[in-house]
């Protein structure tokens, strides 16, 4: 690998805080903790847990200074990666948390009852004869908004009409099944 240089006054700010100068993690402090902010931040997604990790990065420099190497790159750089690499653990722990707190939850399940199977079954079938008995510029707006994942825009663009005509026919075409749905005690 080869050195980069880095910057003359990272060189003099380094020297300052490795003698213990709290003026010059000041300095660093102001020139670079938005940066450092804004990558925790990024990965992080939780303002808190950025402040934190950004106050975390800044102890780690001001108590082992000489822990930063001018000669294999900026400090800049340097605090960067050590703000990256806590808000990827913090994501990290995160979820490990997570997935720990559904414990063996996440893996057990309830045993599926035939009975349970033919009922959700038998009201699909139900659903699906309703929405094809819808006349077809309702059927086609539902269709395409809850089976097809379109949003109004998207439905009114591909049947070519306003996104409010397509909005108040997906709401008129869901008021019906509901209407046909609750007859037959669905």
């Amino acid at each position: 690998m080869v050195p980069v240089e880095a910057p003359y006054d990272d060189r003099l700010l380094h020297q300052r805080v490795v003698g213990g100068d709290e003026s010059a993690l000041g300095e660093v402090y102001d020139r670079l903790s938005s940066l450092i902010f804004g990558l925790a931040l990024r990965v992080t997604r939780d303002r808190v847990i950025a402040e934190d990790i950004t106050q975390e990065v800044f102890l780690v420099f001001w108590e082992r200074p000489l822990a930063y190497d001018p000669e294999r790159g900026t400090l800049r750089a340097w605090l960067a990666t050590i703000a990256h690499r806590r808000a990827v653990d913090h994501v990290r722990a995160e979820e490990r948390r997570r997935v720990s707190a559904l414990g063996p939850r996440l893996f057990e399940r309830e045993p599926v009852r035939l009975e349970d199977t033919v009922l959700a079954a038998d009201e699909a079938q139900r659903v699906r004869q309703a929405v094809t008995s819808l006349p077809d510029g309702l059927r086609e707006a539902v269709e395409l908004a809850y089976f097809g994942g379109r949003t109004y825009r998207q439905v009114g663009e591909e049947l070519g009409v306003p996104e409010g005509t397509a909005k108040s026919r997906i709401r008129l075409a869901l008021r019906r099944l509901a209407d046909a749905l609750a007859e037959e005690e669905v």
